[in-house]
C-alpha cells in the first residue's frame, strides 16, 4: 500500500539527479534515502529507477508514478486547504524557500512563529545558495533582479546594496574617492551562480560607471565576506540587510556614498499551482508584517 508520504518521498526524488540529491532535500542520510527508494519498490513489485555511477533515472514505471505523484501530493494539499477554510483555520504542507544568509536570520525565526501560530501546517523551509529554486516551492523569498520577468511577486522590503570596508583597512589603504581607484584597492568578491559579480557597477547623477576589480579574496558565502571585511582585509559590496548594523555600530564603513550600487529588493513569489493557498497567504502576512518597515533601517 502506498500513502501520502511515499507520494511526497517520491514526488521529491524524481526530480532529484541521484539519491544523494533526493536525501538533501528531504533533509535525510543517503542511506536512508536509498532504502526507503528500495522500501516502496518491493511494496509496488517495481523498479522505479535505475541507480548508478551516473545518478538516478527513472524507469517507465517510475515517470508514471512521479506524474501521478505530484499531482496527488498537490490534490491532497488542496484538500487540506479547503477543509481549513470550513474551519476557518490554516492547516496542510507549506515549503518555503529563502537565500542562505537572510533565510537563516529573518526567515527561519519567523517560521518558528508561523509553527506557533497554526499548528495544524506543517513546514518545510529551504534555504539555498542557488539563484533559483531546484524544487517546487509554495512561496519564495528572493533577493535582488529576477532572471524570469513573467514571474509576479509581492515586495516586502527595500533593500539596497553597500560598497563597505572596515576603518582599519581605510586608515592603512586610504578611502577611494571616485570607483576609479578601486582599481588599486583589496575587492572581496561574492560569487553567485554565474553571474558577473567582479563587475560592479555605480551611478551618480544619472552617469553611470562600471569598474571591474580584481578578487583579492573571493566566496560563494557572504558570512565568509563579511568576516573578511571586518577584518579589515578589503572592501565589499555587500546588502544592506547584512551590514547596516555593523555600519551603524562604526564596525564597517560606506564607501562612495554619494554613488549608488543596483538595488536588491527582498520580494516573495508564489508557487504557481498552490500559490493562493489559506497557508502561503498567512506566512506571506506574516512576512510583510515583519518586513515592513524594513527592520534593517530601524
Amino acid at each position: 500500500m502506498i500513502t501520502s508520504e511515499d507520494l511526497r518521498f517520491f514526488a521529491v526524488a524524481a526530480r532529484s539527479d541521484s539519491v544523494a540529491a533526493a536525501a538533501r532535500r528531504l533533509g535525510v542520510t543517503p542511506s536512508a534515502a536509498g532504502q526507503r527508494l528500495a522500501a516502496l519498490e518491493r511494496r509496488v513489485g517495481v523498479r522505479l529507477a535505475d541507480r548508478d555511477r551516473r545518478g538516478l533515472r527513472l524507469t517507465d514505471e517510475g515517470r508514471l508514478l512521479a506524474d501521478r505523484a505530484t499531482a496527488l501530493v498537490a490534490d491532497l494539499d488542496d484538500l487540506a486547504d479547503a477543509l481549513a477554510a470550513r474551519r476557518e483555520d490554516v492547516g496542510g504542507h507549506l515549503h518555503v524557500v529563502a537565500p542562505l544568509g537572510f533565510g537563516r536570520r529573518h526567515v527561519a525565526p519567523l517560521a518558528a512563529r508561523f509553527r506557533e501560530r497554526y499548528p495544524a501546517v506543517t513546514l518545510d523551509l529551504t534555504l539555498t545558495a542557488e539563484r533559483e529554486p531546484e524544487t517546487a516551492y509554495d512561496l519564495w523569498v528572493h533577493i535582488g533582479a529576477l532572471r524570469d520577468t513573467s514571474l509576479v511577486g509581492r515586495r516586502l522590503a527595500p533593500n539596497d546594496r553597500w560598497l563597505v570596508a572596515a576603518p582599519a583597512y581605510l586608515d592603512a589603504a586610504g578611502t577611494p574617492a571616485s570607483p576609479a581607484d578601486l582599481a588599486a584597492h583589496a575587492c572581496l568578491v561574492l560569487r553567485e551562480n554565474e553571474e558577473d559579480t567582479s563587475l560592479w557597477q555605480f551611478t551618480r547623477a544619472g552617469r553611470k560607471e562600471a569598474v571591474r576589480v580584481t578578487p583579492a579574496l573571493a566566496s560563494n558565502d557572504g558570512e565568509a565576506l563579511r568576516t573578511w571585511a571586518l577584518d579589515g582585509l578589503g572592501l565589499m559590496v555587500r546588502s544592506e540587510w547584512h551590514v547596516a548594523g555593523d555600519v551603524r555600530a562604526g564596525r564597517l564603513v560606506r564607501v562612495l556614498p554619494e554613488y549608488a550600487l543596483p538595488t536588491a529588493d527582498v520580494t516573495a513569489l508564489l508557487g504557481s499551482r498552490r500559490g493562493r493557498s489559506a497557508r502561503t497567504q498567512a506566512f506571506l502576512d506574516l512576512l510583510l508584517d515583519a518586513l515592513g518597515p524594513a527592520p534593517w533601517r530601524g
